[in-house]
């Protein structure tokens, strides 16, 4: 592959190269052509990191800006969904929340799922919308989708306020197993972030899927736990085992049980937790393989 080497010799002001200053001290950047799959470097992206803070404070101050209401949209849109699926499911349907009021029950599941949903949309679109940006200058793109899943946490940890809020409420006070929902959470960024990163390296080539995350995220969310319990016996004991598959489906289930205090399920959990993992991996490494295309098609 071709090589390509450059000395930055242009850039040396005149009085240095008159003085003959030390021109081993330049910097010397290479950039070597690569193809076929390429590792995370996550060595290059801590290099990186101020643009990542950077980014990732620029796509919470532009998400607010111009807004009456700023930061509290994001307590308003879980919000307003609980109140819609209290009075469809809680009152008219009947549908059970076990030992919880329904809405605190809803809006515990809806809070985790509105950061997953809302990071995917915004990590697929993210690549598309820097475009001026990829063309003009070079930074690990991985850093895009990433800081769009980092800034939906963002507005996940303020939501947080009304939860406990909401507990306050409803007189439900938290147990030790709410230790374990940073871990949940964690899950859940790794998640967002793999399948945002693989759905924005797809939208690059197939614009087709800026119409299809929408649909899809709607789905995904009737096939999690967010607003209704598993019912005993719904399911057979060999479709049950493959519930968990669905990463949401541990993640947001577990996250519940863990800040309510109710029995976690380490089954679930654990196997949800791998697959976010194996997730996390397969959308960062095909995004790695295919960004170099990037500033070509975008």
């Amino acid at each position: 592959m071709t090589q390509l080497t450059h000395h930055m010799t242009d850039a040396i002001p005149s009085e240095l190269q008159e003085s003959g200053g030390d021109l081993a001290e330049l910097p010397i950047v290479e950039i070597h052509p690569r193809s076929g799959w390429r590792s995370l470097d996550l060595k290059e992206m801590w290099r990186y990191r101020e643009l990542f803070l950077f980014f990732t404070w620029r796509d919470v101050m532009v998400r607010y800006k111009q807004t009456v209401l700023g930061a509290a949209w994001a307590i308003l849109q879980p919000l307003m969904t609980m109140v819609v699926f209290s009075v469809f499911f809680g009152r008219l349907a009947g549908v059970s929340s076990g030992d919880l009021p329904y809405p605190l029950f809803a809006f515990a599941g809806l809070l985790p799922w509105t950061f997953f949903a809302n990071a995917i949309g915004n990590a697929g679109q993210s690549v598309v919308g820097s475009e001026r940006l990829i063309t003009k200058v070079y930074f690990p793109r991985l850093i895009i989708p990433i800081t769009s899943v980092m800034a939906g946490l963002v507005d996940f940890l303020i939501a947080c306020i009304m939860l406990g809020l909401l507990m306050g409420f409803y007189q439900v006070s938290p147990k030790p197993t709410i230790l374990l929902a940073p871990l949940i959470v964690a899950g859940l960024v790794l998640a967002a972030i793999g399948v945002g990163s693989l759905v924005a390296a797809m939208n690059v080539a197939y614009r087709d899927f800026r119409y299809v995350i929408p649909f899809l995220t709607q789905l995904w969310m009737f096939a999690t736990p967010t607003v209704y319990m598993q019912a005993d016996g719904a399911f057979s004991r060999g479709w049950s085992a493959y519930l968990p598959l669905n990463p949401a489906y541990g993640l947001i289930a577990n996250f519940r049980s863990a800040v309510m205090g109710g029995r976690i399920d380490a089954g679930s959990l654990i196997v949800s937790m791998t697959v976010a993992i194996a997730l996390f991996l397969a959308g960062t490494l095909y995004f790695r393989r295919v960004e170099r295309r990037f500033a070509d098609i975008i």
